[in-house]
């Protein structure tokens, strides 16, 4: 039950599964149809800040951009916390992380023209295929392979907040933020961790369900996974802005 997501912590799973049967426990095919629901809410809320760009520019999209990263952070926190209430909180925070993700794909889209669509594809092409992938069986969340894929998001959860922390001080962890080889290689890696982390949640998705997990984590698991998707279109975003720069 290994996995890097802070959404799913064996944890946060264990707790709630005794005493659940088959009738009141989760399944795979409603945690999909529930992800399924909440990419619906994200891309609506995104497509009205995203219309709101062109129709008054991009300063119109900034507050909802604001709103949206400290609205989704607070519901996030919320969901992980009191998993029980993740049927209100999950289709919550996809509205906020949509409002987020258009109005910060409209400013990388005033930059680089074009580059939001590249995004979008590519991240909803890296689901369909390590989902098919994952259910054909070619890529399998081995312990070999939970352990190594969490070591490396650790590691970069690392990077990131000490570059955080030195940004508070002006000093900013030279060539990974830029254009350079380096640079893009970082932001490659990142993307590649990230995908992997999509395995990690199809897989502990599943353990939820052969260990019936009450029904309403059928929400946290769709909720788990729009965590994973929006950390991977960011990166995806800084990977593309960084190869138009070259």
């Amino acid at each position: 039950m290994r996995t890097s997501n802070p959404a799913l912590r064996a944890k946060a799973l264990r707790r709630p599964m005794a005493g659940y049967g088959a009738e009141g426990a989760m399944t795979v095919s409603g945690a999909v149809n529930k992800t399924a629901f909440l990419l619906i809410l994200l891309l609506f809320s995104a497509s009205w800040v995203w219309r709101t760009y062109f129709d008054e520019g991009l300063a119109a999209v900034t507050p909802f951009m604001t709103i949206g990263l400290v609205g989704g952070l607070i519901t996030a926190l919320v969901t992980i916390f009191v998993n029980k209430w993740s049927p209100l909180t999950a289709p919550v925070y996809a509205v906020f992380e949509g409002l987020f993700l258009g109005g910060i794909t409209a400013v990388f889209e005033k930059k680089y023209p074009g580059l939001a669509f590249q995004a979008v594809a590519l991240t909803f092409g890296t689901l369909f295929m390590l989902l098919a992938a994952y259910k054909a069986g070619i890529v399998r969340a081995t312990q070999k392979f939970k352990a190594g894929v969490v070591a490396a998001t650790g590691g970069i959860f690392v990077v990131y907040l000490a570059s955080f922390v030195l940004g508070l001080f002006g000093v900013q962890i030279p060539h990974i933020y830029g254009s350079g080889v380096i640079g893009i290689g970082f932001s490659v890696v990142v993307v590649v961790i990230a995908a992997m982390n999509l395995v990690l949640d199809f897989d502990f998705i599943e353990g939820a369900a052969r260990e019936n997990a009450p029904k309403y984590f059928e929400w946290y698991g769709g909720f788990a996974i729009m965590v994973t998707l929006v950390w991977l279109y960011i990166e995806i975003l800084n990977l593309l802005a960084k190869l138009r720069d070259r």
